[in-house]
């Protein structure tokens, strides 16, 4: 039987390069991304990530814990290479250690690649910067059954390890990609969707349109909000009622609660006297 690769050295080569990964510049060149966490790298195993390096600290991982960490790793076709603490440390990424950082190969995901159902419920994030929005955003998605996500002209990207890590590993699950604005607003007046445009400066209540149609959910950033390049698609702006100073909701914060909205309507789709009749 073939002893396990162990690696005791932070300069190690295979180290140095999953390292390199952290940064978006490595992430191209490499097309790879890193995965931390058992829970997230037995998501994307499920989903069908190639995953082509796994390094494992068993001193790190519980001992409940072994026997699934096993037969995660049996069914995978990764190379798993045993890491001491102090090279576990330099592979981490932030501050939670669970013993376990996949190396996968990026998956190609375009516009064209995304299939939805009749009346589908799509979400575009527009110049997203930070990458734990953009997972919990994911997460939000995903609880809700929004059947896509499309990360619009964004400055982060989907395979940062903040996105993965945030998004719990639903970024695996949920049919994602990245495009650019303008190609965006062309593919969504190719699907007849309509289009609700989340803005502070709305007259119309998030609650007072209807989400049963195909529809796409469109939030820019909080620091500049959309791009002039949605007015092309005759959007109807929305928004979400709000006390206090703050003149806006992170971007998150906000995707969740009409996402949940959409779901609320979706859920029950029959309207009475009452207004529209939900589950919650």
């Amino acid at each position: 039987m073939t002893e396990p690769l162990r690696i005791t050295s932070r300069q190690n080569e295979r180290v140095k390069r999953a390292v390199r990964l952290r940064d978006r510049r490595g992430r191209k060149r490499q097309r790879r991304f890193l995965i931390d966490g058992r829970r997230e790298l037995h998501r994307a195993v499920v989903a069908g990530i190639a995953i082509d390096e796994i390094f494992l600290c068993e001193s790190l991982c519980q001992p409940a814990e072994m026997g699934p960490i096993g037969a995660m790793l049996d069914a995978t076709a990764a190379e798993v290479m045993h890491v001491t603490e102090h090279v576990f440390a330099r592979l981490a990424f932030g501050a939670r250690a669970e013993g376990l950082v996949g190396v996968a190969r990026t998956p190609p995901r375009s516009l064209a690649d995304l299939r939805l159902p009749e009346c589908p419920l799509v979400a575009v994030i527009e110049g997203a910067e930070k990458p734990g929005n953009v997972g919990a955003v994911l997460r939000s998605a995903d609880g809700a059954g929004v059947d896509a996500v499309v990360l619009a002209d964004g400055r982060t990207d989907l395979f940062h390890p903040a996105v993965v890590r945030a998004s719990l590993g639903t970024l695996f699950h949920i049919p994602v990609c990245e495009a650019t604005s303008q190609s965006t607003c062309a593919w969504l007046d190719r699907q007849g969707l309509a289009v609700l445009t989340a803005s502070p400066e709305a007259t119309r209540l998030y609650t007072d349109v209807d989400y049963r149609p195909g529809t796409a959910v469109v939030l820019g950033s909080e620091a500049t909000g959309l791009s002039t390049a949605w007015k092309r698609v005759g959007p109807t702006a929305i928004r979400l009622p709000q006390q206090g100073m703050a003149d806006s909701l992170n971007v998150s914060v906000a995707a969740a609660v009409i996402f949940y909205e959409a779901f609320r309507q979706r859920a029950s789709p029959l309207q009475g006297e009452g207004g529209l009749q939900g589950i919650f």
